[in-house]
């Protein structure tokens, strides 16, 4: 990662723009931030000078991000994916819509679409651990609680259900209890998910989180992330813990994501790629 380069950030909400803000300002890189109507927390503008720009205005933000002299870009931060008609696209933005066509339909292909569309406009896209520069996320459990057999076949049955859906482009994460699928990520997003698969659970206890990349996906973009508040989601739904791809998957602070999971009783798993 170049120090000097201005970065800028287009931020979704949650606490990651935050956690990169503060890992450039640690190494003395300057950003610049775009905050996403309805999307990035009012909070993270605090940090850092921004505009305010709506998902469908693609020629104003290409031409914000010029201005302030940003070539280099992370995408970062939870954005809920809205309808096609309420994009109001400016006509920059309905250019791309109308040359991208069916790819907007599916989250992977429309993902590659704006990765190609920032790099036709010469920016240069990069991966959040990149920015971030963190340690590598250790495979095992990062607490002090390890899934049981029950739960190593539940974390089984979850790679396998995520891998069978890759084609067909859906979500990153399943909830599985006891060999059955109680909840698969749609557009609803991880949270709301974990506490659909809580209301469905089953007698007997157990009940895990399965996090992964789908195969072939850009890693610079989208990558599934976890933190503190899945902690607590997984927690209030009743599950036993959380398992994910270590080398595709950002933590957020990882500190507090492990010493949450500890006082919860929940098992914190980084698994090789499957």
């Amino acid at each position: 990662m170049t120090g000097s380069a201005r970065l800028g950030i287009i931020a979704g909400g949650g606490a990651l723009p935050r956690e990169i803000i503060a890992a450039c300002r640690t190494r003395g890189q300057a950003v610049y931030l775009l905050a996403l109507d309805g999307q990035t927390d009012p909070e993270t503008t605090t940090l850092a000078p921004h505009s305010w720009h709506r998902l469908g205005g693609a020629g104003e933000i290409f031409d914000r991000l010029r201005a302030e002299g940003v070539r280099e870009v992370v995408f970062a931060g939870k954005v809920k994916r809205p309808s096609l008609l309420s994009l109001t696209p400016d006509a920059r933005g309905a250019a791309f819509l109308a040359r991208i066509g069916f790819r907007a339909l599916g989250d992977d292909g429309l993902l590659r679409a704006v990765a190609e569309e920032f790099e036709r406009e010469g920016f240069v896209l990069r991966a959040v651990p990149e920015v971030l520069a963190a340690p590598g996320i250790p495979l095992g459990p990062l607490g002090i609680h390890r899934p049981d057999t029950t739960a190593e076949a539940d974390i089984a049955r979850g790679i396998a259900v995520l891998r069978a859906l890759d084609p067909v482009d859906v979500g990153q994460a399943v909830v599985v209890q006891q060999g059955m699928v109680l909840a698969v990520e749609a557009i609803e997003g991880t949270d709301a998910m974990i506490a659909r698969a809580g209301q469905l659970k089953r007698p007997g206890g157990g009940g895990v989180l399965v996090k992964l990349a789908k195969t072939g996906q850009d890693k610079r973009l989208d990558l599934p992330g976890l933190g503190p508040e899945t902690v607590a989601a997984v927690a209030a739904a009743g599950l036993v813990g959380l398992a994910f791809d270590a080398q595709h998957t950002t933590l957020i602070d990882r500190a507090e994501t492990v010493a949450r999971a500890d006082a919860a009783g929940l098992f914190l798993v980084g698994m090789p790629t499957p």
